[in-house]
């Protein structure tokens, strides 16, 4: 089971974070944040590649660029909820389940009023986890 945090902002699409180790930050840094739009962080994080260039020992650099890639790995999502907050969204549940679809209709299951906001944003293959509109099996 995986763990999703909904963050809702009114007239913008509802946005899904999941609640692991990104790949995606560790191996793109500052960049993954950026496309992200988790801008405070990104500066941050760039500032601090640039010191373990310029302020390291040529030794260490290996080293603290890997710890640095695996920091932005583990709080890669956490930088992007704290985008998302900044940005307006509120963090309105935590979701357990095993993809982004189930985690999205289990987000329509408790806060049905939604539905009909997330239904003009979102593919209807989306809301209902399946391949082919409105639901029918594949």
């Amino acid at each position: 089971m995986k763990f999703w945090t909904a963050h809702l902002r009114p007239g913008s699409a509802s946005v899904l974070v999941r609640e692991a180790f990104s790949w995606g930050a560790f191996l793109f840094g500052p960049l993954w944040l950026l496309v992200h739009r988790a801008w405070v962080p990104a500066v941050m994080a760039l500032a601090v590649g640039v010191g373990i260039v310029r302020l390291a020992q040529d030794s260490l650099v290996p080293v603290l660029f890997a710890v640095y890639a695996l920091v932005i790995g583990f709080y890669g999502n956490d930088f992007r909820r704290f985008g998302l907050e900044r940005r307006g969204f509120a963090l309105v549940h935590v979701l357990a389940a095993r993809n982004e679809e189930a985690a999205l209709a289990r987000l329509l299951a408790a806060r049905p009023e939604l539905a009909g906001d997330i239904a003009g944003e979102i593919p209807v293959t989306r809301i209902a986890g399946s391949g082919m509109p409105g639901g029918l099996p594949a």
